[in-house]
This record gives C-alpha cells, structure tokens and sequence, in this order.
C-alpha cells in the first residue's frame, strides 16, 4: 500500500530527502521537473505546440522555470514564460531557476505585476506552476483575477503538481477560485482531493510522477491514509491448491431481492458464485425460484415467505451473509432483517435497503455483529451517520464509525474509500465511469460476501473485494460496463492475480 501524505508531510520528505541524500534543494527541484516533462512528452509528443507557462514566485514557480528550460532543450521551441510578480517575496530556489532561464534567448519571458497585463493568450497549452500544494486560504486579489481570466480561455492546462487554487486535502469550496486543469502531474504521490469528488470540477486526470522522495521515510509517516495497489490483493488472493474442494472455499448466504427486484437477489448471488465461494444460497422469495432456478443453477434457494424466513434454517452452516440489495423497506423486510442479525453473529455484509432500514431503526446498529461490512453510497452513509457537508467531514466520520463499531465501512466513490476498525483509510485506485450503471453494488456485494465466506479477515474481504471489482470493470472497455459483463471477468482476472 501506498502511503497518502498531506501536503506538509509531502514538504517533510522533501527536506528529509535533501538531508538524507545530501543534495541541495534546486538538484531536488531539478529532479522533479525531470519527472515532469518525461510525462508530459508522452501526453503532448507534439513539439511544434506553443506553450504558455504561468510561473509564481514560490517553488511551484520555480518547477515551472525548470520545466520551461528542460521543455526548450527537449524540442519545444515555442515556450513563452509569464512570471506572476504580485509580491515582493520569492524563493530562493525560484530565483536559482529565473537565473537559469534567462540564459535561454529563444524563450520569451513576461513579468506580471496584475492579472490585466496578461494580454492575448495565443498558445495551445497552459502549464499552471503559480501556487502549488503550499496554499492554505482560499484565492484573492490578483491570484483570483488570473485564474479567473485563465479558466475563460478555455485551453488545456496541465498543472505542476496540484491545479492552482485547489485544496491538498479538503473538499473545493464552493464558488472559490480554482484553475481547471486537464491534467496535473503531481509529485511522488496523488493529492488527498484528487481522490475526492469535491475535484472533479477542476481536474479531469492526474498522474504521478516518482521525484526520487526517499519512500522509506513516506512509508513511515503517521496518519490513515492509503493507496491500494496490485500487489496488495496478489499477495493476499489465496491459490487454489490440489485437494481443495467446495467446503474449503466456504457457504455464502445472500439475502436479496424481492418479487418486483429479483434482478438485484440474481446479479448479488452470481457475483458471489463467481468470486470463487464454494457454495452459495440465495433467500429470495418464492416467485423469484424459477427465475433463480433457470439463470443461476449452481446457487441453492432458501425460500422465504411473506411471514420470513423459514424456521428450518442452519444458521451455523454458513460462514457468511449478504443482506440488502433489493429487499426493499416495509414491515416484511424489516422483520427479515431483525431475525438475520439475532441469529447470525458472524460477519455480516450490509448493504442498500438494510443499511436504510438501520439508518430508520438505528438502535439495530448495536446488533450487527462486530467485523461486519457496511457498503454505503454517499446517500446511504448521510441516512447513516448524519449529513455532511463535504467529502473530508465524511472520511472524519467514516475512521471514527468504523472503529467505534469494529466494522469495516465502504464508501462507494470512483475511488471506493475503505475505513478498517483499525483506523485506516485505504482509497481504491480501480473502476472506470463506466461502471456508473444500476446493479454495480449489487454485484460488490456479492463479491465481498463471497470473500468473507471464503475466510479473509472482513477488512481484507472488503479491499480486496473492491479493487477485483474495479478492475474486472475496467476489463470491459465499453462506454458502459454492466454488473453482468464486470461479474463475467471474475475469474480469470482473480486467476491472473493469484497466479
């Protein structure tokens, strides 16, 4: 797992690197617009585009004064430097760069004292190095003038690091000055808000760029925070030996569906056969056997009536539960909910219309049984645990309710935020846009159910459950990926990662 850092502790690895490798600052900076314009060259190979890069006086400043050099001697012969002076204050490294720079004769060089002096904008790429990742209040003055005047023109902009104007880690206030940047190449690891909805107005895409931080030192740091990666889930995804049979892989229960939702009871059980439980049941009511039945003959029905459940179920033979997709929230689905939390008291995944039916009825939240699983949206989380008013407040919410109940909390987002009882904060890097389509969680459900019976501890059940399922979506390559097509992956992909 990646460590995720605040922009302090990112400034913290800075100065520990330059200590620790005993380098200056500037080599550190050079280093990191090294990295910079390698991925820039693969994103914008074109060097006959003209390139306008806006500089502040700061250290994004000077990464951008680097960048503009080293763009010059890669072959971009158009470059046009503009030097936002709107203090009297500037870095040092920012100055040991201006100095470099004006070396070059064939790069034009503009110094601004207001946002009006910019003139016509005449280039086909704005690189943003004003501000960075140091800023801590919203923008004003002549900085919000510019960004203003920047967002007008409507260009590709790539920014250095973090689009100007645009949080760390909170959530973008609303009606703030914030540059909206194509594409930013941040240092050494993603920004917290890039990983945040609250985003999305200003930054369509970003990418990493190793600067060369010592990683020993970031790995270290405190605080909750996470970055999932591939060989998270291979070294955790258990191999199929010789001998194993369908009693090694566990009995999964879902509890799903309802006669007018039977699709949701159908793509949860099927997600769950798929992701490699040894047997699965599925408590549906009785209009929806045949339907079961005929689609899904591998998957056993235990079949409730408008009364519930059948008194003639073995709690103990199954390892574990999902409940709620589907189920619906009247009296009947209610009563079906109590009986499944006084009777089963290992994991539990919770999900859709039983984390509404708790969010009406909190006091059965003391009932789910500690190492549970809660898969929420943003709706049901609020249902849950009270409105929020932006995405930061919710992860606050989320480490906290996470450990106080003892359970594992999923956050389902693009990037899908895992809170574990043990105070971690892991973000998932996989899915696409094109799993935004009904059924996506039902099939999550499924499969995180299908871990947990399988014998993974619940918080490893739910990471790895969740970035399976992001990246079976994104094996589909379609504009629209269906819980259908995503649950068909499975298998292979799950092959290829415990291979």
């Amino acid at each position: 797992m990646q460590k995720l850092l605040t922009a302090k502790q990112m400034r913290d690895a800075d100065s520990f690197t330059i200590a620790s490798k005993s380098i200056f600052s500037a080599d550190l900076m050079e280093e990191a617009s090294h990295a910079f314009v390698k991925i820039f060259t693969e994103e914008f190979p074109d060097r006959s585009l003209r390139v306008s890069v806006y500089c502040g006086t700061g250290n994004n400043g000077g990464d951008g004064l680097a960048i503009s050099r080293l763009l010059m001697q890669a072959g971009y012969h158009d470059i046009k430097v503009m030097i936002a002076r709107f203090s009297a204050n500037s870095t040092d490294d920012f100055e040991i760069n201006f100095r470099r720079l004006r070396e070059f004769q064939n790069i034009r060089i503009q110094e601004l004292r207001s946002a009006v002096e910019c003139g016509a904008e005449t280039s086909d790429l704005i690189i943003d190095a004003l501000l960075g990742s140091g800023l801590n209040k919203p923008l004003s003055g002549e900085w919000e003038k510019l960004v203003t005047w920047l967002n007008s023109l409507h260009k590709t902009i790539v920014s250095v690091d973090i689009p100007t104007g645009l949080p760390a880690e909170e959530g973008a206030g609303s009606g703030h000055a914030i540059l909206h940047a194509r594409l930013a190449i941040s240092f050494q690891r993603p920004k917290l808000s890039f990983l945040l909805p609250g985003s999305a107005p200003y930054l369509d895409r970003f990418r990493v760029a190793d600067i060369g931080l010592d990683d020993d030192f970031i790995q270290n740091c405190e605080g909750p925070y996470y970055l999932l990666e591939e060989n998270d889930i291979r070294e955790r995804l258990i191999h199929r030996a010789a001998f194993s049979h369908k009693g090694t892989f566990g009995h999964a229960m879902l509890v799903a569906g309802a006669p007018e939702t039977m699709g949701a009871a159908l793509l949860t059980s099927r997600a769950c056969l798929y992701a490699g439980a040894g047997l699965t049941s599925a408590c549906i009511p009785a209009t929806g056997l045949t339907a079961l039945n005929a689609s899904l003959p591998e998957v056993m029905a235990v079949v409730r009536s408008e009364q519930g459940l059948p008194t003639s179920v073995d709690w103990e033979k199954y390892q574990a539960i999902g409940i709620g997709p589907g189920l619906g929230t009247g009296p009947g689905s209610l009563s079906l909910l109590r009986v499944v939390l006084k009777n089963f008291h290992k994991p539990i995944v919770l999900d859709a219309d039983a984390l509404n039916l708790i969010a009406h009825n909190y006091e059965l939240i003391q009932q789910v049984p500690e190492h549970s699983v809660l898969t929420p949206h943003m709706k049901e989380f609020d249902r849950l645990f009270g409105d929020h008013q932006d995405w930061w407040s919710r992860i606050e919410t989320g480490i906290d309710r996470a450990t106080t109940l003892g359970c594992t909390i999923v956050l389902k987002n693009r990037y899908t935020i895992i809170f574990t009882p043990q105070g971690m904060c892991l973000f998932n890097p996989t899915g696409t846009p094109a799993m935004a389509t009904g059924g996506s969680g039902d099939a999550l459900t499924g499969i995180i159910t299908s871990f947990l019976a399988q014998g993974y501890e619940p918080h490893e059940a739910a990471f790895i459950g969740t970035y399976v399922h992001g990246a079976a979506g994104e094996r589909v390559r379609g504009y629209v990926a269906t819980p259908s097509q995503l649950i068909d992956e499975l298998p292979l992909l799950m092959k290829e990662l415990a291979d």
